[in-house]
């Protein structure tokens, strides 16, 4: 597994991080697509076998339990200085007021719950999980700056928003002098690319790395037209739903664009999907779910692959605009 640079900072991240969502117990999460910390040990294991030292959770991700498992896992299967841990805040974590968002309490609360989880001193990437339309910018930023002097957070992250906010962030954050954000996670694949717009040119004029959210959308990308719900989690994501129904027959020729390719060359259509990601510039490391050894291979052989001009064009050209989603 290839190590990158996380945009223009000095952290070496692998090529390809590994979502820790699916690791909970499904009763915690409410998915029964979910698997307990027996299923769920054996797939970071595995990441770690395959050279991936990047990992990604959220406090949010069932209540916690998403990082408590990744915490005990890596407490056994490697050494904390070989790690790179990247957990978020935003969510509610309880009913009641203070209990999500971005403000100073919030941050300052949560971040100490999501230490004792993962059993660890520090977070090596905290990132904002959505924007909070209800508290000042300044506060937020100026608390997340003093967890890095603190000791508690290495780096600064954001998730889904428009490109206007994470550039007006950047910019207070660099007026102030507080810690920058070196990473993006944003909903980038295929079947969505809107992000291509403003927030992809964004981040490369600033220097700022892409770990892309639902890389394979959520399965879709991964097999052919006919069986996009052929699995458990396909046909039981609401979520999934939520992201792609609406697009479902104009996604249907950028699936059969897909699979044609992956025919082409003999390899799995998750190969190609995420190959194509690594093709722009400010991507540095697409987060990946795995409930198979063989979903960690092939994304592990995806890394191995150079599409040609003519394949990049073939699987852009079925693309029409789609409605922005996340972003509230």
């Amino acid at each position: 597994m290839k190590m990158v640079k996380l945009g223009r900072s000095g952290l070496d991240v692998s090529a390809l991080c590994l979502g820790c969502m699916t690791y909970a117990r499904p009763e915690k999460s409410g998915y029964a697509w979910t698997l307990d910390e027996r299923q769920s040990r054996p797939f970071i294991q595995k990441a770690l076998e395959l050279g991936v030292n990047f990992f990604d959770t959220a406090n949010a991700y069932a209540k916690g339990d998403s990082e408590e498992i990744l915490g005990r896992a890596l407490r056994d299967f490697a050494r904390r200085e070989d790690v790179v841990i990247t957990s978020k805040v935003f969510n509610p974590m309880r009913q009641g007021p203070n209990s999500k968002g971005l403000s100073r309490k919030c941050i300052m609360t949560e971040i100490d719950a999501s230490l004792k989880r993962l059993n660890t001193d520090y977070i090596d990437l905290y990132q904002i999980h959505r924007w909070d339309y209800d508290t000042p910018l300044e506060e937020t930023l100026e608390a997340l700056h003093d967890l890095v002097k603190m000791g508690k957070v290495r780096y600064l992250g954001a998730s889904s928003m428009f490109a206007w906010q994470f550039c007006k962030a950047l910019h207070v954050a660099r007026e102030n002098g507080w810690t920058p954000f070196i990473a993006m996670q944003n909903h980038l694949n295929l079947l969505y690319r809107e992000e291509e717009r403003e927030m992809m040119g964004l981040c490369q004029a600033e220097g700022v790395g892409v770990t892309p959210w639902s890389p394979l959308a959520r399965g879709r990308l991964t097999r052919p037209w006919q069986r996009t719900t052929a699995t458990d989690r396909g046909a039981n994501d609401a979520y999934a739903s939520f992201l792609y129904t609406a697009t479902e027959q104009a996604d249907r020729a950028v699936i059969e664009a897909v699979t044609a390719v992956a025919a082409g060359r003999g390899v799995p259509q998750a190969q190609v999907a995420l190959a194509w990601l690594f093709t722009k510039p400010a991507v540095a490391s697409p987060i990946i779910g795995a409930t198979s050894f063989q979903h960690l291979e092939d994304a592990a052989g995806a890394t191995e692959i150079t599409l040609t001009p003519d394949e990049i064009a073939s699987l852009e050209a079925p693309y029409i605009p789609h409605a922005i989603v996340e972003h509230t």
